[in-house]
Parts: structure tokens; C-alpha cells; sequence
């Protein structure tokens, strides 16, 4: 493997994992925010536009990269600035041109392949259930922490009663109003 192939491979690791992220963050929001049952199909038209707009994304480099080049051929004098580039750089954005393009190609393939998309919806549902059991878990050890174990449970018990009193027991009461229960809920009980 030439240094091309590398940086090709490096920039599909990456391009991978911003497309995990991307179908993580949809799949969290689709079911949890939006209430929607998690259907790999859908979520796989979602992963599938994720990966073309990646590669988009890297064709526009691409062309950018093309179009620097044809621009510094022939010239010779010192640059003025990081992307003021001279003939001297032909070589090195040559390179990149490739490089975008094999991403683009590596990129527009998995999108391409259903089995690459199926996994990547896999992986991404994966990643948004451990977000969600770390969440849980977080919660649940705060919550149901128990006096014996917690060494500030007596200094801050007044601290949370007040809070009982103030935020959560009219929270209840506004539930139960809205919810038709018309018993009153007392803060003693």
C-alpha cells in the first residue's frame, strides 16, 4: 500500500465515523424525541443520503483541489499565503485530487452496497443504545442512591426535601390535573 491508498483509508475511517455519528444522532432523535418504532429500512435510506453527501462533499474537494492546481501551473514566484499555491505544489495537489476522488469512489460504494448500509444502521443503532443505557444507568445511580451509601445523604436531605416540596410535588399536581384525577395531592402523604 502506497501513501495514496493510506490517506484514502484514513479519510474513509473518518468519513465512517462522521456517517456513524450523523445516523446515530437521527436514530436517537427519531425515536426517543419523535416517538417512532426503529425500522432499519427507514434508517437505511437515512444512512444511504448520509454516505452520497459525504462523498459530495469529497468531490467538491476534489474539483477545488483541480482546480488550485491548474491555477499555480506556472507560477513561480513566492506564495502569500497558506493557499496560494505555486507550481512547486503541483505534485502535493495531485495528490489530494486522488486522494478526495478514492474517498468519494470508497464512500459512494458503501452507499451503494446494501450490506454496507445495513451495518452501518447497525453499528449507529449500537452506538445510540449505549447512549442511552449510559444515560439510564447515570440516572438510575443518582437516583436510586441509598442513604447507607451516600456519605452527604444527611447534609444534603433538606436540600432535596425542599426541592420534593417545591418542584415536584406541583408537578405531580399539574400531571394528575391535566390527566382528569381531581384528588388532591398533599405534600404530607
Amino acid at each position: 500500500m502506497g501513501k495514496t491508498a493510506d490517506a484514502i483509508a484514513e479519510g474513509v475511517s473518518i468519513a465512517s465515523a462522521a456517517a456513524r455519528l450523523s445516523v446515530r444522532n437521527h436514530i436517537l432523535v427519531e425515536t426517543i424525541a419523535h416517538g417512532e418504532p426503529f425500522d432499519p429500512d427507514r434508517f437505511a435510506s437515512y444512512a444511504h443520503d448520509v454516505l452520497v453527501s459525504l462523498a459530495v462533499e469529497q468531490e467538491a474537494a476534489a474539483a477545488l483541489a483541480k482546480r488550485q492546481r491548474k491555477k499555480a501551473w506556472g507560477k513561480f514566484s513566492d506564495s502569500d499565503g497558506t493557499h496560494d499555491y505555486r507550481d512547486r505544489d503541483m505534485g502535493n495537489l495531485r495528490k489530494r485530487h486522488r486522494q478526495y476522488v478514492g474517498v468519494a469512489k470508497a464512500l459512494r460504494d458503501q452507499a451503494n452496497d446494501p450490506a454496507a448500509v445495513r451495518e452501518l444502521v447497525e453499528v449507529s443503532r449500537d452506538a445510540a443504545w449505549g447512549d442511552v443505557e449510559a444515560n439510564l444507568q447515570r440516572r438510575l445511580r443518582v437516583e436510586g442512591m441509598r442513604p447507607d451509601l451516600d456519605p452527604d445523604y444527611e447534609r444534603m436531605r433538606g436540600a432535596r426535601m425542599q426541592s420534593l416540596r417545591l418542584i415536584d410535588i406541583p408537578r405531580l399536581a399539574a400531571h394528575r390535573r391535566r390527566a382528569g384525577d381531581t384528588e388532591p395531592v398533599d405534600a404530607e402523604d
